[in-house]
């Protein structure tokens, strides 16, 4: 009998929160010569120079970089190779065009010692605030020399004032920063709430980075097929049934589960897991719930989970009204990522 997620309730003790802000196994191994640039998107080479540049300032600079950057000022417009003059690197670009890769890459590439290093999503990152509270994590955080953030995003206002009040604490301890979203940072919280009304803060977020654009179309949807054609619910659990490794679920019951677990948990709830397999999935209209299944697309996508679903495709899984509100480009970000982990069940499974 497969194992169930909906059985699964991790504890999570704080200091494994820390001791896993690592990238991801998907990312593992990758570095800035394993990241392929399209020949057709110039932004996407200049994006491996500038933060190769910035991986060796961290390393010569490092506790001393708070007066470095400084003394150099700030800079402005697009990075370039020599254009580290800010205390922290923001690679913007749609999703797909290998951001993580190259924050990853960033992370591997500063000679440092792991525990003087950070990798984390920004999620992630606001979870161990909750876990640890406001100045244990300043103060963890300020033994760090490299901070990377992936999927910078900001929620509501109060994630506006807590994130640019760490980030500001950080930078003061000489942590140099670096982030991937797929707003530039400027424009961060806009469409999601008044904006306007904290401006000071989303402007004091933007000054701290240099940005690196890179532009390019979704490398796993690249000349590939559409979403898998779902099985039917008798063949998801006899599949899974002969899976070793693998989970069960009914989609609405996943949900409902899903609201009684803490997000930061999402990955420790997928510990041991080979393949996840779900009855019934239908499209999603509730924005929590929505959210919720967002966090668990990215847990499954960084630790190579495939996916083999029953019910619509995993490209309709959101509501159109999702896909062109406020948090769209997340919804986006997880369609990719599901897509792409239904492809890489093994083909049997997807037919």
């Amino acid at each position: 009998m497969p194992d169930q997620l909906v059985s699964r309730r991790p504890e999570v003790p704080a200091s494994r929160l820390i001791a896993e802000m690592v990238p991801p196994p998907r990312f593992a191994a990758v570095s800035f010569d394993t990241y392929i640039p399209d020949p057709s998107q110039p932004s996407q080479n200049e994006a491996v120079v500038a933060l190769r540049s910035f991986a060796g300032a961290v390393v010569d600079v490092g506790g001393s970089s708070v007066r470095w950057w400084r003394r150099r000022g700030r800079g402005s417009g697009p990075a370039r190779s020599a254009d580290i003059s800010r205390p922290g690197m923001y690679v913007d670009g749609g999703f797909g065009v290998g951001k993580t890769h190259l924050l990853a890459s960033l992370w591997h590439a500063a000679d440092l010692p792991a525990e003087q290093k950070t990798f984390c999503t920004f999620v992630e990152l606001t979870h161990l605030v909750g876990a640890l509270g406001f100045a244990a994590t300043v103060d963890a955080l300020s033994r760090r020399r490299l901070v990377c953030i992936d999927e910078f995003e900001l929620d509501d206002p109060g994630d506006t004032v807590l994130v640019s009040t760490l980030l500001n604490r950080l930078t003061e301890a000489g942590v140099r920063l670096a982030a991937t979203s797929n707003t530039l940072p400027d424009k961060l919280g806009e469409g999601r709430f008044a904006a306007a009304d904290f401006l000071r803060e989303i402007q004091a977020l933007a000054a701290r980075f240099t940005v690196v654009r890179v532009d390019g179309e979704d490398y796993r949807h690249r000349g590939l097929p559409a979403a898998p054609e779902p099985p039917g619910d008798d063949s998801v659990a006899a599949r899974a049934a002969n899976t070793a490794g693998s989970t069960l679920d009914d989609f609405s019951t996943l949900c409902d589960h899903l609201a009684q677990v803490h997000p930061s948990r999402y990955g420790p709830m997928l510990d041991g897991v080979r393949q996840v397999y779900l009855t019934g999935v239908t499209t999603v209209a509730d924005q929590n719930v929505a959210l919720r299944l967002v966090v668990l697309a990215d847990r499954l996508y960084d630790r190579e989970v495939p996916v083999v679903a029953s019910g619509v495709r995993l490209d309709r899984l959101f509501a159109p009204e999702l896909l062109t509100g406020g948090y769209r480009k997340k919804y986006h970000r997880a369609v990719s990522r599901l897509v792409a982990l239904a492809r890489d069940a093994p083909p049997a499974l997807c037919t």
